[in-house]
């Protein structure tokens, strides 16, 4: 998939992963990009999200952008904090930058020295190109495929997003690694202040199995290459490829087979909707249940019930693949043919609180024996 105008991008297999894939991709932009950062929420944050955090408070500008994966360089003591800084010098010595116009982020297993060694035979390697299917690559982990989406503005001004993330996945950015790229022009200070609402209603609502990770983040940057554009286009386009990556990553959940989906309406606030759809994105139970082909829809009602969210449940609609299952109480279906339609590569469930004007969606996985095998055996 092309980049927007301004940016390129390059990857190399630098034995960080025991597969010999690639590992090691770089983004480069010109001139320098305005960017919009948010990163994990998790207290155990890896060096790469300090030192990003760092450089997004100062209101460093960047110009490159280097992801390593297969080791997360996390809970490695200030020897992984230099490592981090070193990982930023060799991409700006191969690009020709200062090491503070570089992006940092590593994603894999926790507590590992990062191979800077490994990194500095191989940094040299990557060839840029206007492509991103070759950084699209390099960054994943236990994903079975690459996450990418785009889509182009009045004018001719371009959106583009590449993301990995399989499991370890749960809201609060983290979620994954996302980073848009586009050739708008678009005022700084409005890029930082509403991109974090536009992962609150994308990244944010994804859940793959509950658990933050460390090192996670969202970015956006611009290249400003294109000219300005429309406000409404343009935070529109972006919106459409964050969910894009945000149901892709769902749907590539470690060991799923399918992709759930759950959009709330009527809820009393646009907040308590996110809440009540995570909530039942995010039950094991009800993951299970997708997983089975059961349309056990008090395992709906039970997450809805803890969820916070407030409602009656007795004005409540519960929908399942379009079929009405719960409407005020329990409602007569045929299980087996509701069954046979949970068969689909994706089950969607829509809820009615029937309580306000708050609507949202989120977005995760059956919970299979394979998410099971994998993460039983992820460093054995």
């Amino acid at each position: 998939m092309r980049l927007p105008e301004g940016f390129t991008a390059g990857a190399t297999a630098s034995g960080i992963k025991p597969s010999g894939k690639p590992d090691l991709g770089l983004v480069h932009v010109e001139p320098e990009a305005t960017w919009a950062y948010v990163a994990t929420t998790n207290r155990a944050a890896a060096p790469c999200v300090l030192r990003g955090r760092r450089l997004y408070a100062d209101g460093a500008g960047l110009r490159a952008l280097v992801v390593n994966a297969g080791n997360a360089n996390c809970a490695t003591g200030e020897p992984g904090a230099l490592d981090d800084r070193r990982l930023a010098e060799l991409a700006a010595a191969h690009l020709g930058l200062e090491p503070q116009a570089v992006l940092t982020a590593s994603t894999g297993v926790i507590g590992v020295p990062l191979p800077v060694d490994k990194i500095e035979a191989h940094m040299g390697r990557i060839e840029l190109t206007d492509e991103a299917d070759a950084f699209a690559a390099a960054i994943l982990t236990t994903d079975t495929r690459v996450k990418l989406s785009a889509r182009e503005l009045p004018g001719g001004a371009r959106v583009v997003g590449v993301a990995k993330g399989s499991g370890m996945i749960h809201p609060n950015m983290a979620t994954m690694l996302a980073y848009l790229f586009t050739d708008a022009e678009v005022d700084p200070v409005a890029l930082r202040a509403r991109w974090p609402a536009v992962v609150d209603a994308t990244f944010n609502q994804v859940t793959v199995d509950g658990d933050t990770s460390t090192n996670d983040m969202a970015v956006l940057f611009t290249s400003g290459q294109a000219g300005p554009v429309a406000d409404g286009a343009f935070w529109e386009a972006v919106s459409a490829v964050a969910r894009d990556l945000a149901r892709q990553i769902a749907r590539d959940g470690e060991g799923a087979e399918k992709l759930i989906t759950v959009r709330v309406r009527g809820a009393a606030s646009e907040a308590e909707a996110r809440t009540a759809a995570r909530a039942v994105a995010a039950s094991a139970l009800w993951k299970a249940a997708v997983h089975g082909n059961d349309p056990n829809w008090g395992r709906i009602l039970v997450a809805l019930g803890y969820s916070g969210a407030r409602f009656e449940p007795e004005r409540l609609e519960i929908r399942l693949q379009e079929t009405v299952i719960y409407d005020g109480g329990a409602v007569a279906f045929n299980g087996v043919a509701l069954s046979q339609a949970m068969q689909a590569e994706e089950v969607v469930v829509d809820v009615d609180f029937r309580e306000g004007e708050g609507a949202a969606e989120a977005w995760g996985c059956d919970l299979t024996e394979g998410y099971v095998r994998i993460n039983a055996e992820y460093t054995t």
